[in-house]
């Protein structure tokens, strides 16, 4: 167990008189009680800056191992730390919200795994990889959605933005980093990207329960994409939720 009196030489008698449990409970009610996943910057913050990344992470290691074999499950995201139901709880969880909403239309799902595993990429490489025009609806409704972003602009004519995906994407795929995506077997092309994002377990982005932007391929020119002009061109449920649902 960590002691945060030695952890903390020179801290004040307050910060020095708080024992690991005590840490870890407040750690706890803070996360429960969180929205999003919270940084380490933020977490920091609750024992006004006292407590250090390593022993946080090391006290955030054993939270972790005390919430093992319950409903929920303590995880590291790409922007933080947060609670979250485990897969095999969706099943009974989804009873609370019955209703189906839209799912995701395949040129959607195709055009966001192109993003996630070819990232920076300009709308002609997600063209030239799908084979056909990608709308520009959506890409702005990827891009309203917070799983994508322009990072840049390639440097050839018409100056074509850069796309790539955000934390948020990771967040929603309860993800770390992109190194957590599933690989892919043999190239890269649309439907097999989307194919790769789906088999994730039990994902919050493509399971069911929460779609809360059906993203339809309304607009979208399924043919093949004409070549640019020279001036013209890339789990879950937190506690909190639970708790309120």
């Amino acid at each position: 167990m960590i002691d945060l009196a030695t952890a903390m030489p020179g801290a004040t008698p307050t910060a020095q008189a708080m024992n690991t449990k005590e840490a870890k409970r407040v750690l706890e009610t803070a996360l429960i009680c969180a929205t999003s996943p919270l940084p380490l910057a933020d977490l920091k913050a609750l024992f006004d800056d006292e407590v250090g990344a390593d022993t946080l992470r090391r006290l955030l290691e054993e939270l972790a191992e005390d919430w093992q074999g319950r409903g929920v499950e303590l995880v590291t995201l790409a922007s933080g730390w947060r609670f979250q139901s485990r897969p095999e709880m969706r099943a009974y969880l989804d009873r609370l919200h019955p209703e189906k909403p839209p799912r995701y239309s395949r040129a959607a799902m195709e055009t966001l795994a192109i993003v996630a595993y070819r990232q920076p990429v300009t709308r002609g490489d997600i063209e030239d990889i799908r084979g056909v025009t990608v709308s520009s609806q959506i890409v702005k409704q990827l891009e309203e959605r917070g799983w994508i972003d322009a990072i840049g602009y390639r440097e050839a004519p018409g100056r074509p933005a850069l796309y790539a995906t955000t934390r948020q994407f990771l967040d929603d795929l309860g993800l770390a980093s992109l190194d957590q995506l599933p690989p892919l077997e043999g190239a890269l092309d649309g439907a097999r990207g989307a194919l790769a994002l789906a088999a994730l377990e039990a994902p919050p982005l493509l399971g069911d329960a929460q779609v809360d932007l059906p993203l339809d391929a309304a607009g979208e020119t399924e043919s093949t994409p004409e070549p640019a002009p020279p001036c013209a061109d890339q789990n879950t449920h937190s506690v909190a939720t639970d708790a309120q649902a």
